[in-house]
């Protein structure tokens, strides 16, 4: 038997594919550290600059702004898609049609990232993922070969307008574009209703939802585009047999690194204000643009480094917060939402950003943990359990617990 022949039998047996846990839980560690900036105040990542900022502090933004920014929801959005090819064939080993499926799924995860954007976290992306989930319904017959053009075409478009508006920029004097990256007159006010009361705190959240809207709408293009890949990279099973595809993968990482990295530097140096106000949006559309280039080699690298001894034991500890990432992603805003706002410790703009990505790794440590020990017991996360009971419309009973569910 052909090494491609196993790798579809394997993945018949088990829609559960290890390296794609082990990469969804390592996505949660830059998910994390952007957000918690991101909630920690209102100067987070690509946003105005803090003038009361310590030196330690802007190097740790600027590393997670260049590193890690704009790179790990794309990574998140490509298993998204992947994984979506698996749902299908768990669908067909049941002998049920798979839209009906996916359409409660979609719809379990647009109230799930709901009641996330309104009670925790504005940025949330499940809303984002429900809706643009929907045109991998459409596509779910196309070949992949039509997934790949469609991913070009959509990235394309969407990198063409970004870079226009970003030169745009350019235009504008000093003063104006200083006046524009300054935070408003709201933001004190944003600050007080973080530091008010739990009331205050969804008033704050409901209040900032239509501001978020312009952002997911340009950023929807690149979500999209990484569904669309990840759906041409599962329909091909790339990812059940990477060992024959490692040659392709070191070029993948080579090439990745020398087109994102520059572009992610560039945003970083603009977004701490190096460069000057005016070239502070076009420094976070050139990184934006770049990101995939940076996501793709991330992930061929991951993949690699899984192959060596060490990388097994990596991947082993990555894998269970993989398998229940859903479950993980919405604690982190719970948790952060307990330090930050008026739940618990109300501590909105008032640590700096070394402290902050020093307690999102002691957060993600002890995901790490907690997945291993939960997985070691239970076949899912206690939010996948619930969202695989919206999908299959019924409780999921035993048989469903030997077979695979695939977290988002």
């Amino acid at each position: 038997m052909s090494a491609t022949a196993a790798a579809h039998e394997r993945t018949d047996r088990s829609a559960r594919i290890p390296e794609v846990d082990a990469l969804r839980g390592f996505a949660l560690l830059g998910i994390l550290l952007v957000n918690a900036l991101m909630m920690a105040g209102p100067y987070g990542p690509g946003g105005a600059v803090d003038p009361d900022a310590t030196t330690l502090d802007r190097t740790v933004e600027g590393v997670v702004q260049a590193l890690v920014v704009g790179k790990f929801y794309l990574m998140f959005s490509f298993l998204f898609g992947y994984s979506f090819t698996l749902q299908q064939d768990s669908a067909a080993r049941d002998g049920a049609s798979a839209v009906p499926r996916m359409l409660r799924r979609s719809l379990g995860l647009l109230v799930l990232g709901f009641l996330h954007a309104v009670l925790l976290y504005t940025g949330d992306i499940l809303m984002t993922y429900a809706l643009l989930g929907l045109v991998l319904i459409a596509a779910r017959n196309c070949s992949p070969g039509a997934a790949l053009r469609a991913a070009r075409i959509v990235y394309g478009c969407a990198s063409a307008f970004l870079l226009l508006l970003g030169l745009g920029s350019l235009f504008m004097s000093d003063a104006e574009a200083a006046e524009l990256n300054e935070l408003s007159a709201e933001a004190a006010a944003l600050v007080a209703d973080y530091r008010g009361d739990p009331a205050s705190v969804v008033r704050a959240n409901l209040g900032q939802l239509p501001d978020t809207l312009p952002a997911v709408l340009l950023m929807g293009g690149f979500v999209l585009a990484a569904f669309l890949t990840g759906l041409y990279c599962g329909k091909r099973r790339l990812l059940a047999d990477t060992g024959q595809y490692a040659a392709r993968m070191r070029r993948i990482c080579v090439l990745g690194v020398a087109l994102g990295l520059p572009g992610s530097l560039f945003m970083a140096l603009a977004a701490g204000g190096a460069l000057g106000p005016r070239w502070s949006l076009l420094g976070s559309v050139v990184g934006t643009v770049t990101a995939p280039a940076l996501t793709a080699a991330y992930v061929c690298g991951m993949l690699l480094f899984m192959k060596t001894a060490r990388g097994e034991r990596t991947a082993v500890l990555l894998a269970p917060a993989g398998r229940m990432a859903l479950t993980n992603y919405l604690s982190q805003s719970l948790v952060m939402a307990l330090v930050f706002t008026a739940y618990g410790l109300a501590l909105y703009d008032r640590l700096g950003a070394a402290v902050v990505v020093l307690g999102a790794l002691v957060l993600y440590g002890a995901q790490l943990a907690l997945s291993k020990h939960l997985m070691a017991r239970y076949r899912y996360g206690p939010v996948e359990w619930l969202l695989r009971a919206v999908t299959l419309a019924r409780l999921p009973r035993s048989r469903d617990e030997r077979r695979t569910a695939v977290a988002s």
